[in-house]
């Protein structure tokens, strides 16, 4: 019985991954459309914008299958409960980079601040780093790795806070700018919020490895 239950975890474990990797290239999709201004790409996020949505239930479902039907050991247990905490935290992942896609297309005009675009960029190959590596670190049970990320976190963070001096600074100098420049601060805090979600799954990669309930976000607070 305990054989068809770990064979029933790894199934569950590649859907995650797999969702895990989906979200990642929403980000990098999400981030582009923005900075290229590009809104068919944008409109086409939004069109399948379900997607993430759909496989998060059908991972929540196994997992709470699993858990009544297979009657899983306090490790095993561990194991399901990171899976479904953590996936919900992908699935928001997910909103966010369909919210960067509806700027995209809501956004009038091309605001163009070169060095905001610039640090969006940065922010961007910053999460989308920390999202592979906590993913990696699933895997592995690499609670090192996973408590890294509030470092990493703390990178993306300083990154906003530099690029929300810039915009205050630019609407400062050209009043007129105020409008489309409201779109930078809704992009770079989707990332950020990004960079919490994926905190989050790293307390849960925690939690599976060692059974440990540690908010990692608190321990590295801004």
């Amino acid at each position: 019985m305990h054989e068809i239950f770990l064979d029933e975890l790894k199934k569950l474990n590649t859907r995650f991954m797999e969702l895990g990797v989906l979200v990642n290239d929403l980000i990098d999709k999400g981030t582009r459309s923005f900075v290229d201004h590009d809104k068919k790409i944008a409109q086409e996020m939004i069109a399948e914008d379900k997607e993430v949505a759909k496989e998060a239930i059908k991972i929540e479902k196994k997992a709470l299958s699993l858990m009544a039907l297979q009657q899983p050991v306090a490790t095993d247990f561990r194991v399901v409960i990171s899976i479904l905490k953590a996936t919900t935290d992908l699935e928001r992942i997910g909103e966010n980079a369909n919210s960067i896609a509806v700027e995209t297309v809501r956004v009038k005009g091309n605001p163009r601040i070169a060095d905001v675009e610039t640090i969006i960029s940065q922010m961007t190959h910053q999460v989308r780093t920390m999202l592979i590596q906590v993913l990696t670190a699933y895997v592995q049970e690499d609670e090192q790795t996973a408590r890294a990320m509030v470092s990493g976190h703390q990178e993306v963070y300083a990154d906003y806070k530099k690029a929300r001096k810039l915009i205050i600074d630019g609407v400062e100098k050209d009043p007129n700018a105020a409008v489309a420049s409201a779109s930078y601060f809704v992009i770079i805090r989707l990332l950020e919020r990004i960079s919490d979600h994926i905190v989050n799954i790293a307390s849960w990669v925690i939690y599976k490895t060692s059974g440990e309930l540690f908010e990692l976000m608190e321990s590295g607070k801004k």
